[in-house]
């Protein structure tokens, strides 16, 4: 019987091509670009201070752009390429159309379709990064940054857990949809930018309150609706394992919101929005690396876990270490993701089941991929205690790559120019920076341009203003009386 018209394959729809994998592919990947641009662009610049508004924004939309010339220059092959050396692949261009038309290296679309989507994963961790540092990083200093910081490590732990031929991937490790390579990345990557990068200004470290929290919220939900494409698309097709993992996914994040929410009641008497976003987020990070593989009553015990450890090493261990006070994280990434991803790898080697590994990996020795858990229930304590070791291993490897490649780029960007803006910058924000402001103060988006010391207006322009002001109300008293006559 001939396939209706619609399904028959042609030039444009190979036969190896599955229309409805590519379409959800290409969906998941968009959900994921739209918590970068414009998801994390509106929650940094909602969450911070009034003054740092736009470049906070800024840092996360210049990463999205800078990190997707890098990914298509060399970035996606020495990641997902022809091995090089043990930890990386061979740098290539990805722009011809032979090669992204071909059939990826894994899935049934194309090898564009690949780029893509691994493209909006590679563009969110940079972002993450500057989390960390927002409120003090020179600028020019955060572009240079991102294309070396891309390059020197995060292909490197790419190529190590997603590549097939990664040394990592080969010993079992299960990362999902990136808890290591991501978010784990991102949170130590953070912290130690931030060693460098210096802390901000004494004032704004004290007291730095969001400029608009109702923006914060957006960002918020757009980073939470947004993990449907982040965890869903791991499987790379539209599957039932795909199906399972968004479903997980917003169990253990619905979970860890509400467990961190009450620890705010019962510790501090007041119900926090901040703590309930910061919750959410150690939720969603958490259930990353095992969101396929882990059934759906372990995604709740997985979001209590989010919703309490962190929420404890945040508010209470915190201010016991010295390190930790020290460095200052603008928006607690390393609790929030490193903590947070180290947390989910640790639960998924316990949680992992055989079954829904199956379903994930569909290779021949599927039944290696088995958490601590169900190793002790079948009688493979030794199978379930090695994945959990690989796990670990994981850990200790990008956390210590991403130590060692953060503080060598940051020491060579100093070589070149200030890591942190001056203390002038500092004191007036996004207008020393930028010359722009992200709210107006007057009509027509004109306002008082602001003195160096911050505090009083320019005489010349605040008379010409009000007299500009003057004369229009002035006419609009004229027209009325016209109209009385």
């Amino acid at each position: 019987m001939d396939l209706p018209s619609n399904l028959k394959s042609d030039e444009a729809s190979p036969e190896w091509m599955n229309k409805g994998d590519n379409a959800w592919q290409v969906t998941a990947a968009t959900l994921v670009g739209l918590q970068c641009v414009p998801g994390l662009v509106i929650f940094y610049g909602g969450m911070v201070k009034k003054k740092w508004a736009i470049n906070s924004a800024f840092m996360a939309l210049y990463a999205f752009a800078a990190v997707l010339i890098c990914w298509v220059g060399w970035g996606f092959r020495m990641a997902f390429g022809d091995k090089f050396q043990v930890f990386i692949g061979k740098p290539d261009v990805s722009l011809d159309q032979k090669f992204l038309l071909g059939q990826a290296f894994l899935g049934y679309f194309p090898t564009a379709t690949m780029v893509f989507f691994q493209f909006v994963f590679a563009a969110i961790t940079p972002i993450l990064i500057g989390g960390a540092l927002l409120g003090r990083m020179n600028f020019i200093a955060w572009m240079l940054f991102v294309p070396l910081w891309h390059t020197f490590s995060y292909t490197i732990g790419a190529y190590s857990i997603w590549c097939p031929e990664g040394w990592l991937a080969k010993l079992g490790v299960i990362d999902f949809a990136g808890g290591y390579v991501i978010h784990l990345s991102s949170g130590v990557a953070g912290f130690t930018a931030a060693y460098w990068v210096g802390p901000r200004a004494d004032k704004d470290r004290e007291r730095f309150p969001p400029n608009n929290i109702l923006l914060m919220l957006a960002g918020a939900g757009l980073l939470w609706m947004g993990w449907t494409g982040f965890n869903g698309g791991a499987p790379y097709a539209a599957s039932t394992d795909s199906s399972l993992a968004i479903l997980n996914t917003h169990v253990c994040t619905a979970t860890s919101l509400l467990t961190w929410l009450l620890l705010d009641i019962c510790f501090f008497g007041k119900p926090s929005v901040i703590g309930a976003v910061q919750g959410m987020i150690t939720g969603l990070v958490c259930i990353t690396p095992g969101a396929g593989v882990v059934q759906c009553w372990a995604a709740i015990l997985m979001g209590m876990m989010s919703g309490s450890v962190p929420w404890y090493t945040m508010m209470v261990l915190h201010n016991k270490l010295n390190l930790l006070r020290h460095v200052d994280d603008t928006f607690a990434v390393f609790h929030t993701h490193a903590l947070a991803g180290s947390l989910g790898g640790i639960l998924t080697g316990f949680f992992a089941v055989p079954k829904l590994s199956r379903l994930f990996y569909l290779v021949p020795d599927w039944e290696r991929y088995i958490g601590l858990a169900y190793g002790l229930q079948t009688g493979q304590t030794s199978a379930g205690l090695r994945q959990m070791g690989v796990q670990l291993l994981g850990i200790v490897f990008i956390t210590c790559l991403n130590v060692v490649t953060t503080s060598a780029i940051c020491l060579l960007i100093k070589l070149m120019v200030p890591l942190r803006l001056s203390e002038e910058e500092l004191e007036i924000g996004d207008n020393a920076v930028h010359g722009e402001e992200a709210y107006a103060l007057w009509g027509d988006g004109e306002r008082f341009e602001n003195a160096r010391n911050n505090s009083v207006y320019d005489v010349d322009e605040f008379t010409s203003v009000m007299s500009k002001t003057a004369s229009e109300l002035q006419m609009l008293h004229l027209s009325i009386n016209e109209v009385k006559k």
